[in-house]
Protein backbone atom coordinates (compact mmCIF):
# COMPACT_ATOMS: atom_id res chain seq x y z
CA UNK A 1 0.00 0.00 0.00
CA UNK A 2 2.63 2.41 1.19
CA UNK A 3 4.38 1.85 -2.68
CA UNK A 4 1.32 2.30 -4.50
CA UNK A 5 0.34 5.59 -2.23
CA UNK A 6 3.91 6.72 -3.26
CA UNK A 7 3.56 6.05 -7.32
CA UNK A 8 0.07 7.39 -7.24
CA UNK A 9 1.45 10.78 -5.52
CA UNK A 10 4.71 11.18 -7.83
CA UNK A 11 2.54 10.25 -10.74
CA UNK A 12 0.42 13.54 -9.68
CA UNK A 13 3.86 15.59 -8.79
CA UNK A 14 5.03 14.77 -12.42
CA UNK A 15 1.89 14.97 -14.04
CA UNK A 16 1.95 11.19 -15.09
CA UNK A 17 -0.65 8.54 -15.47
CA UNK A 18 -0.65 4.87 -13.83
CA UNK A 19 -1.15 1.78 -15.67
CA UNK A 20 -0.40 -1.52 -13.91
CA UNK A 21 0.15 -4.83 -14.95
CA UNK A 22 1.39 -7.94 -13.59
CA UNK A 23 0.38 -11.13 -11.53
CA UNK A 24 -0.66 -8.90 -8.09
CA UNK A 25 -3.21 -6.76 -10.22
CA UNK A 26 -4.31 -9.73 -12.00
CA UNK A 27 -5.10 -11.99 -8.56
CA UNK A 28 -6.35 -8.57 -6.52
CA UNK A 29 -7.85 -6.70 -9.15
CA UNK A 30 -10.54 -5.20 -6.41
CA UNK A 31 -8.21 -4.47 -3.72
CA UNK A 32 -8.91 -0.25 -2.61
CA UNK A 33 -5.49 1.08 -3.48
CA UNK A 34 -5.89 -0.24 -7.41
CA UNK A 35 -9.37 1.68 -7.80
CA UNK A 36 -9.45 3.91 -10.60
CA UNK A 37 -6.02 2.81 -11.78
CA UNK A 38 -5.98 1.50 -15.21
CA UNK A 39 -4.86 -2.32 -15.10
CA UNK A 40 -3.50 -4.75 -17.53
CA UNK A 41 -3.85 -8.51 -17.27
CA UNK A 42 -1.44 -11.21 -17.65
CA UNK A 43 -3.11 -12.28 -20.87
CA UNK A 44 -4.07 -9.21 -22.06
CA UNK A 45 0.15 -7.45 -22.80
CA UNK A 46 0.04 -7.37 -26.27
CA UNK A 47 -2.69 -4.27 -25.38
CA UNK A 48 -0.56 -2.58 -23.60
CA UNK A 49 -0.30 0.36 -25.86
CA UNK A 50 -4.12 0.81 -26.43
CA UNK A 51 -4.07 1.17 -22.48
CA UNK A 52 -1.30 3.85 -22.37
CA UNK A 53 -3.83 5.60 -24.87
CA UNK A 54 -7.12 5.81 -23.08
CA UNK A 55 -4.85 6.32 -19.53
CA UNK A 56 -3.08 9.79 -21.66
CA UNK A 57 -7.19 10.64 -22.49
CA UNK A 58 -8.10 10.16 -18.27
CA UNK A 59 -9.58 6.66 -18.92
CA UNK A 60 -9.66 3.82 -16.68
CA UNK A 61 -9.08 0.67 -18.21
CA UNK A 62 -9.22 -2.83 -16.95
CA UNK A 63 -8.35 -5.56 -19.32
CA UNK A 64 -8.05 -8.92 -17.22
CA UNK A 65 -9.71 -11.65 -19.52
CA UNK A 66 -8.35 -14.37 -20.83
CA UNK A 67 -7.76 -15.30 -24.44
CA UNK A 68 -9.27 -18.40 -25.95
CA UNK A 69 -9.22 -19.66 -29.17
CA UNK A 70 -11.90 -22.51 -30.12
CA UNK A 71 -12.70 -22.67 -26.86
CA UNK A 72 -8.99 -23.50 -25.71
CA UNK A 73 -7.13 -21.22 -23.05
CA UNK A 74 -4.46 -19.51 -25.06
CA UNK A 75 -0.54 -19.35 -23.90
CA UNK A 76 -1.30 -15.73 -23.57
CA UNK A 77 0.28 -12.57 -26.17
CA UNK A 78 1.06 -13.43 -30.00
CA UNK A 79 5.00 -14.78 -29.79
CA UNK A 80 5.78 -12.64 -32.76
CA UNK A 81 4.51 -8.95 -31.42
CA UNK A 82 6.89 -6.17 -31.82
CA UNK A 83 8.79 -5.60 -28.90
CA UNK A 84 11.68 -3.89 -27.86
CA UNK A 85 14.79 -6.46 -26.36
CA UNK A 86 16.39 -4.76 -23.18
CA UNK A 87 19.52 -6.76 -24.26
CA UNK A 88 19.65 -6.67 -27.83
CA UNK A 89 22.18 -9.59 -27.89
CA UNK A 90 19.53 -11.93 -25.89
CA UNK A 91 15.86 -13.14 -26.67
CA UNK A 92 13.36 -14.21 -23.61
CA UNK A 93 10.95 -16.50 -24.97
CA UNK A 94 7.72 -17.65 -22.67
CA UNK A 95 6.89 -21.69 -23.89
CA UNK A 96 4.17 -21.61 -21.70
CA UNK A 97 1.96 -19.98 -19.03
CA UNK A 98 0.14 -21.30 -15.30
CA UNK A 99 0.96 -24.18 -14.17
CA UNK A 100 -0.09 -27.69 -13.25
CA UNK A 101 0.83 -27.05 -9.33
CA UNK A 102 -1.58 -26.00 -6.21
CA UNK A 103 1.40 -25.20 -4.28
CA UNK A 104 -0.12 -23.95 -0.71
CA UNK A 105 1.85 -20.39 -0.63
CA UNK A 106 1.73 -19.47 -3.79
CA UNK A 107 -0.41 -16.82 -5.24
CA UNK A 108 0.65 -16.84 -8.69
CA UNK A 109 -1.55 -19.83 -10.11
CA UNK A 110 -4.81 -17.50 -8.99
CA UNK A 111 -3.24 -15.05 -11.56
CA UNK A 112 -2.21 -16.92 -14.29
CA UNK A 113 -4.78 -20.27 -13.60
CA UNK A 114 -3.52 -23.69 -15.22
CA UNK A 115 -0.91 -24.49 -17.95
CA UNK A 116 -1.15 -22.85 -21.41
CA UNK A 117 1.46 -23.93 -23.77
CA UNK A 118 2.33 -22.04 -27.38
CA UNK A 119 2.91 -24.24 -30.12
CA UNK A 120 6.63 -25.65 -30.86
CA UNK A 121 6.08 -24.18 -34.62
CA UNK A 122 5.28 -20.61 -32.86
CA UNK A 123 8.74 -21.15 -30.51
CA UNK A 124 10.91 -22.52 -33.15
CA UNK A 125 9.42 -19.27 -35.92
CA UNK A 126 10.52 -16.93 -32.95
CA UNK A 127 13.81 -18.40 -31.99
CA UNK A 128 14.25 -18.49 -35.55
CA UNK A 129 13.25 -14.37 -36.25
CA UNK A 130 15.51 -13.45 -32.96
CA UNK A 131 18.60 -14.79 -34.76
CA UNK A 132 17.96 -13.14 -37.87
CA UNK A 133 17.76 -10.18 -35.77
CA UNK A 134 21.32 -10.61 -34.44
CA UNK A 135 20.59 -12.18 -31.00
CA UNK A 136 23.41 -14.73 -29.66
CA UNK A 137 21.49 -15.82 -26.51
CA UNK A 138 18.13 -17.55 -26.11
CA UNK A 139 16.19 -18.16 -22.83
CA UNK A 140 13.26 -19.99 -22.76
CA UNK A 141 10.68 -19.33 -19.30
CA UNK A 142 7.52 -20.12 -17.75
CA UNK A 143 6.20 -20.82 -14.20
CA UNK A 144 7.19 -24.40 -15.12
CA UNK A 145 9.42 -25.34 -17.91
CA UNK A 146 9.00 -28.79 -17.00
CA UNK A 147 5.55 -28.95 -17.73
CA UNK A 148 5.70 -27.86 -21.21
CA UNK A 149 2.91 -29.19 -23.70
CA UNK A 150 1.50 -31.29 -21.50
CA UNK A 151 -1.78 -29.62 -22.09
CA UNK A 152 -1.29 -29.74 -26.19
CA UNK A 153 0.62 -33.55 -26.49
CA UNK A 154 3.61 -32.77 -26.40
CA UNK A 155 7.00 -32.18 -24.17
CA UNK A 156 10.11 -30.27 -23.42
CA UNK A 157 12.78 -32.69 -25.07
CA UNK A 158 10.79 -32.37 -28.18
CA UNK A 159 10.37 -28.81 -28.40
CA UNK A 160 14.66 -28.16 -27.01
CA UNK A 161 15.28 -31.01 -29.77
CA UNK A 162 13.69 -28.31 -32.78
CA UNK A 163 14.97 -25.35 -31.65
CA UNK A 164 18.75 -26.65 -31.05
CA UNK A 165 18.43 -26.87 -35.77
CA UNK A 166 17.94 -23.01 -35.00
CA UNK A 167 20.63 -22.07 -32.97
CA UNK A 168 23.94 -20.88 -35.33
CA UNK A 169 27.25 -21.91 -33.98
CA UNK A 170 28.45 -20.19 -31.03
CA UNK A 171 25.30 -19.11 -29.75
CA UNK A 172 23.58 -20.63 -27.09
CA UNK A 173 20.39 -21.42 -25.68
CA UNK A 174 19.58 -21.49 -21.39
CA UNK A 175 16.58 -23.62 -19.89
CA UNK A 176 14.58 -21.69 -17.26
CA UNK A 177 13.00 -23.54 -14.07
CA UNK A 178 11.51 -26.63 -13.76
CA UNK A 179 9.91 -28.36 -10.49
CA UNK A 180 11.47 -31.62 -9.98
CA UNK A 181 8.29 -34.01 -11.02
CA UNK A 182 7.99 -33.28 -14.40
CA UNK A 183 11.59 -33.10 -15.09
CA UNK A 184 11.62 -36.80 -13.70
CA UNK A 185 9.65 -38.39 -16.32
CA UNK A 186 12.35 -37.04 -19.06
CA UNK A 187 16.16 -37.29 -17.29
CA UNK A 188 17.51 -39.27 -20.39
CA UNK A 189 16.66 -36.81 -22.85
CA UNK A 190 17.74 -33.68 -20.93
CA UNK A 191 20.93 -35.70 -20.25
CA UNK A 192 21.40 -35.95 -23.46
CA UNK A 193 20.24 -32.07 -24.55
CA UNK A 194 21.96 -30.46 -21.59
CA UNK A 195 25.32 -31.86 -23.29
CA UNK A 196 24.71 -29.99 -26.22
CA UNK A 197 27.50 -27.93 -27.42
CA UNK A 198 24.71 -25.08 -27.84
CA UNK A 199 22.71 -25.92 -24.89
CA UNK A 200 24.04 -24.53 -21.56
CA UNK A 201 24.47 -27.37 -19.42
CA UNK A 202 22.37 -25.57 -16.61
CA UNK A 203 19.19 -26.14 -14.82
CA UNK A 204 16.97 -24.06 -12.32
CA UNK A 205 15.54 -27.31 -10.29
CA UNK A 206 13.65 -25.71 -6.60
CA UNK A 207 14.19 -27.92 -3.87
CA UNK A 208 12.39 -25.12 -1.76
CA UNK A 209 12.79 -27.78 1.61
CA UNK A 210 14.71 -30.59 1.62
CA UNK A 211 11.84 -32.25 4.67
CA UNK A 212 9.47 -34.71 2.95
CA UNK A 213 6.98 -33.36 5.78
CA UNK A 214 6.84 -29.43 4.85
CA UNK A 215 7.10 -30.37 1.26
CA UNK A 216 3.70 -32.45 1.70
CA UNK A 217 2.33 -28.98 3.26
CA UNK A 218 3.64 -27.12 0.42
CA UNK A 219 2.12 -29.68 -2.09
CA UNK A 220 4.76 -29.66 -3.90
CA UNK A 221 3.69 -33.43 -5.32
CA UNK A 222 7.59 -35.08 -4.84
CA UNK A 223 9.74 -35.71 -2.15
CA UNK A 224 13.35 -34.71 -1.28
CA UNK A 225 14.42 -38.36 -2.76
CA UNK A 226 13.08 -37.21 -6.07
CA UNK A 227 14.95 -34.10 -5.76
CA UNK A 228 18.21 -35.76 -5.26
CA UNK A 229 17.20 -38.11 -8.00
CA UNK A 230 17.34 -35.60 -10.28
CA UNK A 231 20.13 -33.77 -9.02
CA UNK A 232 22.70 -37.01 -9.10
CA UNK A 233 21.31 -38.02 -12.06
CA UNK A 234 22.40 -34.91 -14.22
CA UNK A 235 25.34 -34.69 -12.44
CA UNK A 236 26.78 -38.28 -13.75
CA UNK A 237 25.62 -37.62 -17.15
CA UNK A 238 26.52 -34.24 -17.22
CA UNK A 239 29.49 -33.48 -16.31
CA UNK A 240 30.56 -29.72 -14.78
CA UNK A 241 26.28 -28.85 -14.96
CA UNK A 242 25.34 -26.33 -12.65
CA UNK A 243 22.21 -26.78 -10.24
CA UNK A 244 20.36 -23.90 -9.13
CA UNK A 245 17.89 -24.11 -6.51
CA UNK A 246 15.42 -22.10 -4.08
CA UNK A 247 14.42 -22.86 -0.55
CA UNK A 248 11.74 -21.12 1.89
CA UNK A 249 12.96 -20.53 5.58
CA UNK A 250 10.30 -20.79 8.29
CA UNK A 251 7.31 -22.57 5.81
CA UNK A 252 4.42 -23.23 8.63
CA UNK A 253 4.94 -25.63 11.26
CA UNK A 254 8.83 -26.43 9.79
CA UNK A 255 10.43 -28.07 13.17
CA UNK A 256 13.98 -27.75 14.31
CA UNK A 257 14.77 -31.12 12.64
CA UNK A 258 13.33 -29.92 9.54
CA UNK A 259 15.29 -27.17 8.73
CA UNK A 260 18.50 -29.59 9.82
CA UNK A 261 17.66 -31.68 6.94
CA UNK A 262 17.70 -28.69 4.59
CA UNK A 263 20.81 -27.73 5.64
CA UNK A 264 22.34 -30.88 5.31
CA UNK A 265 21.50 -30.88 1.73
CA UNK A 266 23.43 -27.79 1.44
CA UNK A 267 25.91 -28.89 3.16
CA UNK A 268 26.10 -31.96 0.44
CA UNK A 269 25.79 -30.46 -2.59
CA UNK A 270 27.11 -26.94 -2.17
CA UNK A 271 25.00 -25.01 -4.72
CA UNK A 272 26.99 -22.82 -6.42
CA UNK A 273 23.76 -20.78 -6.94
CA UNK A 274 20.96 -20.62 -4.01
CA UNK A 275 18.32 -18.36 -3.95
CA UNK A 276 17.18 -18.60 -0.07
CA UNK A 277 13.57 -16.70 0.49
CA UNK A 278 12.16 -16.26 4.25
CA UNK A 279 8.52 -17.35 3.92
CA UNK A 280 5.99 -14.53 3.91
CA UNK A 281 2.19 -15.49 3.83
CA UNK A 282 0.60 -14.10 0.80
CA UNK A 283 -2.61 -13.13 1.44
CA UNK A 284 -5.90 -15.39 0.54
CA UNK A 285 -3.13 -18.29 0.30
CA UNK A 286 -3.52 -21.97 2.08
CA UNK A 287 -0.27 -21.37 4.24
CA UNK A 288 -1.29 -17.84 5.16
CA UNK A 289 -4.01 -20.24 7.29
CA UNK A 290 -1.50 -22.20 8.79
CA UNK A 291 0.14 -21.74 11.90
CA UNK A 292 2.70 -19.17 11.60
CA UNK A 293 6.67 -19.82 12.56
CA UNK A 294 7.53 -17.06 14.69
CA UNK A 295 9.05 -14.46 12.69
CA UNK A 296 12.59 -14.25 14.69
CA UNK A 297 12.83 -17.94 14.06
CA UNK A 298 12.04 -17.67 10.44
CA UNK A 299 15.03 -14.85 10.28
CA UNK A 300 17.59 -16.94 12.15
CA UNK A 301 17.27 -19.70 10.14
CA UNK A 302 17.29 -17.34 6.85
CA UNK A 303 20.83 -16.03 8.41
CA UNK A 304 22.03 -19.53 9.02
CA UNK A 305 21.71 -20.97 5.79
CA UNK A 306 23.17 -17.72 3.77
CA UNK A 307 26.30 -18.32 6.69
CA UNK A 308 26.52 -21.71 5.56
CA UNK A 309 25.75 -20.71 1.54
CA UNK A 310 28.99 -18.39 1.88
CA UNK A 311 31.60 -20.85 3.42
CA UNK A 312 32.21 -22.71 0.32
CA UNK A 313 33.81 -20.91 -2.93
CA UNK A 314 32.53 -22.85 -5.71
CA UNK A 315 34.70 -21.27 -8.14
CA UNK A 316 38.13 -21.33 -6.86
CA UNK A 317 39.61 -25.10 -8.43
CA UNK A 318 38.51 -23.33 -11.87
CA UNK A 319 41.77 -20.54 -11.84
CA UNK A 320 44.12 -21.92 -14.72
CA UNK A 321 41.35 -23.10 -16.61
CA UNK A 322 40.71 -22.28 -20.44
CA UNK A 323 37.12 -21.53 -21.21
CA UNK A 324 35.20 -20.34 -23.76
CA UNK A 325 32.81 -18.21 -22.70
CA UNK A 326 30.06 -15.86 -24.57
CA UNK A 327 29.97 -12.13 -24.21
CA UNK A 328 26.69 -10.59 -23.73
CA UNK A 329 26.37 -7.83 -21.26
CA UNK A 330 27.80 -5.22 -19.05
CA UNK A 331 28.58 -5.41 -15.37
CA UNK A 332 26.98 -3.74 -12.78
CA UNK A 333 29.92 -1.87 -12.25
CA UNK A 334 30.33 -0.89 -15.65
CA UNK A 335 34.23 -2.05 -15.17
CA UNK A 336 33.92 -5.42 -17.23
CA UNK A 337 31.83 -7.21 -19.63
CA UNK A 338 29.82 -10.68 -18.28
CA UNK A 339 30.24 -13.51 -19.97
CA UNK A 340 29.44 -16.77 -19.64
CA UNK A 341 31.19 -20.42 -19.75
CA UNK A 342 29.23 -23.76 -20.46
CA UNK A 343 28.50 -24.23 -17.46
CA UNK A 344 26.45 -20.62 -17.20
CA UNK A 345 28.95 -19.52 -14.87
CA UNK A 346 29.96 -15.55 -15.00
CA UNK A 347 32.93 -14.69 -16.08
CA UNK A 348 34.19 -11.32 -16.13
CA UNK A 349 36.38 -10.33 -18.92
CA UNK A 350 38.33 -6.84 -20.51
CA UNK A 351 35.70 -3.93 -21.47
CA UNK A 352 36.43 -4.35 -25.01
CA UNK A 353 33.54 -3.32 -27.33
CA UNK A 354 34.78 -6.20 -30.50
CA UNK A 355 34.25 -8.64 -27.86
CA UNK A 356 30.56 -7.78 -27.44
CA UNK A 357 28.47 -10.96 -28.48
CA UNK A 358 31.32 -12.81 -29.33
CA UNK A 359 32.61 -16.09 -27.95
CA UNK A 360 35.90 -16.07 -27.02
CA UNK A 361 38.68 -17.99 -25.15
CA UNK A 362 39.75 -16.95 -21.57
CA UNK A 363 42.16 -17.84 -18.85
CA UNK A 364 40.77 -18.27 -15.37
CA UNK A 365 42.97 -16.38 -13.14
CA UNK A 366 40.88 -15.16 -10.13
CA UNK A 367 37.70 -16.28 -8.52
CA UNK A 368 35.06 -14.87 -6.38
CA UNK A 369 32.20 -16.16 -4.72
CA UNK A 370 29.82 -15.32 -7.82
CA UNK A 371 32.11 -15.05 -10.59
CA UNK A 372 35.58 -15.47 -12.09
CA UNK A 373 37.84 -13.69 -14.17
CA UNK A 374 39.37 -14.33 -17.45
CA UNK A 375 42.22 -12.72 -19.52
CA UNK A 376 41.27 -13.34 -23.61
CA UNK A 377 44.02 -15.71 -24.78
CA UNK A 378 45.86 -13.89 -27.52
CA UNK A 379 45.62 -14.54 -31.25
CA UNK A 380 42.75 -16.83 -30.00
CA UNK A 381 39.80 -17.22 -32.59
CA UNK A 382 37.15 -14.53 -31.85
CA UNK A 383 33.94 -15.95 -33.12
CA UNK A 384 30.81 -14.28 -34.13
CA UNK A 385 28.11 -16.44 -33.34
CA UNK A 386 24.69 -13.56 -34.66
CA UNK A 387 23.92 -14.18 -37.74
CA UNK A 388 23.30 -10.71 -38.71
CA UNK A 389 23.62 -7.47 -37.01
CA UNK A 390 22.32 -7.05 -33.59
CA UNK A 391 19.75 -3.91 -33.48
CA UNK A 392 20.48 -1.13 -31.88
CA UNK A 393 19.28 -1.01 -28.26
CA UNK A 394 15.35 0.47 -28.05
CA UNK A 395 15.26 -0.74 -31.76
CA UNK A 396 11.78 -2.96 -32.17
CA UNK A 397 12.12 -6.36 -32.91
CA UNK A 398 9.80 -8.46 -35.02
CA UNK A 399 9.26 -5.22 -37.99
CA UNK A 400 11.43 -4.25 -40.85
CA UNK A 401 13.53 -1.43 -40.74
CA UNK A 402 11.81 1.21 -42.34
CA UNK A 403 8.80 0.70 -39.42
CA UNK A 404 11.69 0.11 -36.46
CA UNK A 405 12.93 3.69 -36.97
CA UNK A 406 9.56 5.04 -37.72
CA UNK A 407 7.80 3.89 -34.32
CA UNK A 408 10.68 4.64 -31.87
CA UNK A 409 10.54 8.21 -30.89
CA UNK A 410 6.76 8.36 -31.65
CA UNK A 411 6.26 5.26 -29.21
CA UNK A 412 8.96 6.87 -26.15
CA UNK A 413 6.85 10.26 -26.82
CA UNK A 414 3.38 8.84 -25.91
CA UNK A 415 5.43 6.45 -23.08
CA UNK A 416 6.85 9.88 -21.33
CA UNK A 417 3.44 10.78 -20.03
CA UNK A 418 2.68 7.47 -18.28
CA UNK A 419 4.41 5.59 -15.60
CA UNK A 420 4.16 1.69 -16.20
CA UNK A 421 4.46 -0.61 -12.80
CA UNK A 422 4.28 -4.72 -13.40
CA UNK A 423 3.95 -6.20 -10.20
CA UNK A 424 4.81 -9.70 -9.80
CA UNK A 425 4.90 -11.79 -6.76
CA UNK A 426 8.38 -12.85 -7.51
CA UNK A 427 9.58 -9.35 -7.73
CA UNK A 428 9.10 -8.02 -3.65
CA UNK A 429 13.13 -6.70 -3.80
CA UNK A 430 12.12 -4.39 -7.07
CA UNK A 431 8.99 -3.39 -5.27
CA UNK A 432 10.94 -2.23 -2.44
CA UNK A 433 12.95 -0.11 -4.12
CA UNK A 434 10.04 1.40 -6.83
CA UNK A 435 9.62 4.58 -4.42
CA UNK A 436 13.39 5.35 -4.95
CA UNK A 437 13.49 4.76 -8.75
CA UNK A 438 9.98 6.90 -8.70
CA UNK A 439 11.37 9.70 -7.25
CA UNK A 440 14.52 10.13 -9.35
CA UNK A 441 11.41 9.60 -12.79
CA UNK A 442 12.01 13.06 -14.09
CA UNK A 443 10.60 12.03 -17.61
CA UNK A 444 9.62 8.52 -19.36
CA UNK A 445 8.35 5.33 -18.23
CA UNK A 446 9.38 3.82 -15.06
CA UNK A 447 8.90 -0.03 -15.39
CA UNK A 448 9.77 -2.70 -13.10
Amino acid sequence: IHVYTHFRRTAQEQNKKVVVAGCVPQAQPRTDYLKELSIIGVQQIDRVVEVVDEAIKGHSVRLLGQKKEKGKRLGGARLDLPKIRKNPLIEIISINTGCLNACTYCKTKHARGDLASYSIEELVERARQSFQEGVCEIWLTSEDTGAYGRDIGTDLPSLLWELVKEIPEGAMLRLGMTNPPYILEHLEEMGRILQHPRVYSFLHVPVQSASDSVLMDMKREYCCADFRRVVDFLKERVPGITIATDIICGFPGETDEDFEQTMELVRQYRFPSLFINQFYPRPGTPAAKMEQVPAHVKKQRTKELSALFHTYKPYDHKIGERQRVLVTEESFDSQHYVAHNKFYEQVLVPKKPEFKGKMIEVDIYEAGKHYMKGQPVEDARVFTPSIAQPLQKGQVSGLPQVFRNSMGSDTVGQLECVIVVAWSFRDEQKLAELPERLSGANAGPVCV
